[in-house]
């Protein structure tokens, strides 16, 4: 395979003798890079870059040429610019601008790359703005929109304030109504709508989708846009019964693609000739989101004619994403069709690496193209399909923008950027290593331990074990800024994927199909023995954390294991029945999970750790966001409430409703970096060799767990079958 190489094309700074630890408040220099869009001629890169100034985060788009002769640059000076897209031919690049207080609300502005001021070609009223593409003529633009009710639009709100009216209650009639991240949107939804660039007309092509996340491409010949949509009234419930849809440019008509696999659908692309589709798909009544692995389909375009997985002969899946809190962690399917239509290139996460896969149309062995240890975001091909956009990074270097020069066996992958250079040369960053540990019925679980930098290998550090969220998603070679200011701190870092993670085949995400605290646990379980097991971990100073599931299974080690020195559980799950009633997604009965909260509930409450929290003595701190649509903060307070009750040493920081689950990632900086003060306070009070001796909190005053050797748990024979240091 060819040589990834990773060395920026200019330094901004030099490398220093004396490093710093990685702090908190780090987090403010972070630099981040996304959505990297090659032009056709293969010459230039444009891509979002954001950072934070001002408490907020400011995207923009700026340019690098592929071949080094400049450092990368500026394009656009909004504070929300982002989705670059090249024209046709190259000389120019639309966009979505936000946050223009000229502007009021997003729209789409073009740059011309021959010189000049960003124009605003839309005057769209108040709502979202999603993605767009170019027609391939360059005359029209098709795009997602979705328009704010105008009951919910500023001058109503100004009306109903000079009026000294009260806010009008949320009607809700459509049962899909609300969305972790985007809030309530009622009966708003999206509509795919066409941009005559010439008139500046816009008119609506399509607007049945009842979820409003529906895929679009449009046909090469310009004539005709697949769109993957679900029209039934039952899909909230049913994501399934997605279809894919051909909507004719000039009268609107939309023709269904009878052939197409039964079963959700997502990510569809023309191939170069028009005559196939691709699509992110899978058979059954599951959603895009399952235990089952993601598959990549492709059928004709038009006309009958038989579908097929290229992904069925291996054990991969198009929906693997590694989380981080210094990316974004998309969950969408990646794709991309060679210039010649003879195999589509797409991003696999596997093994805690996400890579680039070539999947041949004439049924030959997928391959693999990319090396493993490192995280690649796909962007797109240039024309002749020599030269693919890519971010890239790893566990110590946050993402760059990157290049990759495709082969027929592989992908040379170069960074050109540096953004994060100075960063990561001012900062002491912790290298991971890694181990596979044996649970107890022989499984082989991935881990990597982060050390303290600086701190000698023979010194024993408390540790802590984080848990990934999802469930299904997989922990990572990639920059986590959390993790490196807990090792920073003096702690040894561990992360693992336990059963239940995507990235190591379906049975194996599937063994906790509507059965969590069970294999997943004796996994999680294996670690933490495994853990303090290790020479260089003192035994009694071992913690565990994590959000959303990780949140959970936070919940379930301290309700079944007593040896633990304190914990962390964030935006959690902690009862699956009241759960089902409180988030922001459905689940019919008997397809995850087994019966209902009103039916046959006894698997939801056997799997709910509230439901084993008797004895709970180890100390906890609760982090949640009163505006958490996806884990709503009521899993929080059943949490708060039983530790109280039993005289559990705890602390509950609750965030406003302004913000969301995905508030560690996403959320205001300094609400950010108050969360990161929380959470290494509470290991710097119960952490130190005297912790027991502290005084408990005020929120509950109770005995401390006295000082005793952890236990090893429940005769796990967790061991390491193999450990190697990550470069």
């Amino acid at each position: 395979m060819p040589r990834m190489t990773h060395s920026p094309r200019s330094t901004h700074a030099p490398r220093t003798s004396t490093r710093r630890p990685v702090l908190p408040e780090d987090l403010l220099e972070l630099v981040g890079v996304s959505d990297p869009q090659i032009d056709p001629a293969g010459g230039r890169i444009a891509f979002t870059r954001s950072h934070v100034a001002r408490n907020r985060v400011v995207k923009n788009l700026w340019l690098v040429e592929v071949d080094g002769t400049r450092d990368a640059r500026p394009l656009t000076a909004g504070d929300q610019d982002r989705f670059g897209r090249w024209s046709p031919d190259g000389s120019r690049l639309a966009f979505i601008r936000g946050g223009d207080p000229k502007i009021g609300r997003p729209q789409i502005a073009i740059l011309d790359l021959a010189g000049g001021e960003a124009r605003v070609v839309t005057d769209l009223s108040e709502g979202t703005l999603r993605e767009l593409q170019w027609s391939p003529d360059g005359r029209g633009i098709a795009f997602a929109f979705r328009p704010l009710s105008e009951e919910r639009t500023k001058a109503a709100r100004d009306r109903r304030e000079r009026e000294g009216l009260s806010e009008p209650p949320r009607v809700v009639e459509d049962p899909w109504y609300r969305l972790d991240g985007d809030g309530y949107f009622l009966g708003d939804r999206f509509r795919l709508d066409w941009l005559d660039l010439e008139s500046g007309r816009v008119r609506t092509l399509f607007d049945r989708d009842r979820l409003g996340d529906f895929a679009f491409d449009v046909a090469p010949d310009g004539r005709s846009i697949a769109v993957t949509a679900n029209t039934a009234a039952t899909a909230v419930l049913d994501p399934w019964r997605s279809e894919i849809l051909r909507i004719d440019v000039a009268t609107g008509r939309a023709t269904r693609i009878a052939s197409a696999p039964v079963g959700p659908k997502h990510a569809v692309a023309f191939s170069p000739d028009g005559r196939h589709l691709a699509i992110a798909a899978r058979l059954g009544e599951d959603g895009l989101y399952s235990t089952r692995n993601l598959g990549l389909w492709v059928g004709p375009a038009k006309g009958p004619s038989e579908w097929r997985d290229l992904l069925a002969g291996t054990d991969w899946c198009m929906m693997a994403p590694t989380l981080s809190d210094s990316r974004d962690a998309s969950f969408a399917a990646s794709l991309r069709w060679s210039s010649d239509g003879s195999r589509i290139l797409a991003r696999i996460g596997w093994q805690g690496s996400g890579r680039i896969a070539s999947l041949p149309l004439d049924g030959s062995t997928p391959r693999l193209l990319t090396q493993e240890g490192v995280e690649l975001s796909l962007g797109n091909l240039a024309a002749d399909g020599r030269r693919l956009a890519l971010a890239f990074g790893d566990a110590t270097t946050p993402d760059e923008v990157a290049i990759g020069e495709v082969g027929a066996s592989g992908i040379r992958v170069s960074t050109l950027t540096d953004f994060n250079l100075p960063f990561v040369s001012s900062r002491s960053i912790a290298a991971p290593i890694e181990h596979w540990v044996e649970s107890a019925d022989g499984t082989k679980v991935q881990v990597w331990e982060l050390r303290p930098p600086g701190v000698p290998a023979s010194r024993r550090v408390p540790a802590i074990l984080q848990v990934h969220g999802g469930p299904h998603g997989q922990y990572g070679l990639t920059f986590f800024h959390e993790f490196q200011c807990l090792a920073s701190a003096g702690h040894s870092v561990f992360f693992s994927n336990p059963r239940g993670s995507k990235g190591y085949g379906e049975s194996f995400c599937a063994a906790i199909r509507g059965s969590w605290g069970h294999q997943d646990w004796e996994d999680v379980r294996a670690v933490l023995e495994f853990i303090r097991t290790r020479e260089n971990v003192d035994a009694e100073r071992v913690g565990i954390m994590g959000g959303s599931y990780g949140g959970y299974m936070t919940n379930w080690a301290i309700a079944h294991d007593h040896g633990l020195r304190a914990a962390i559980t964030d935006r959690c799950v902690s009862n699956l029945l009241s759960m089902q009633g409180s988030t922001d997604h459905y689940e019919r009965p008997d397809r995850y999970w087994v019966g209902a909260p009103w039916d046959r509930p006894e698997a939801l409450w056997r799997s709910s750790p509230i439901a084993h929290f008797k004895g709970v003595r180890t100390p906890t701190l609760i982090i949640h966001s009163e505006g958490d649509l996806r884990c709503n903060i009521e899993q929080g307070e059943q949490v708060h409430a039983a530790l109280v009750v039993q005289g559990v040493p705890t602390r509950f920081v609750r965030y406003p409703a302004s913000t969301s689950h995905g508030m560690s990632r996403s959320g205001p900086p300094d609400l950010r970096l108050h969360r990161l003060h929380e959470i290494l306070a509470w290991w710097r009070r119960w952490m130190e060799p005297s912790a027991r001796e502290r005084p408990v909190s005020d929120l509950a005053r109770g005995p401390s767990r006295p000082p005793r050797r952890a236990r090893r748990a429940g005769g796990s024979t967790a061991r390491s079958t193999r450990a190697r240091r990550i470069p």
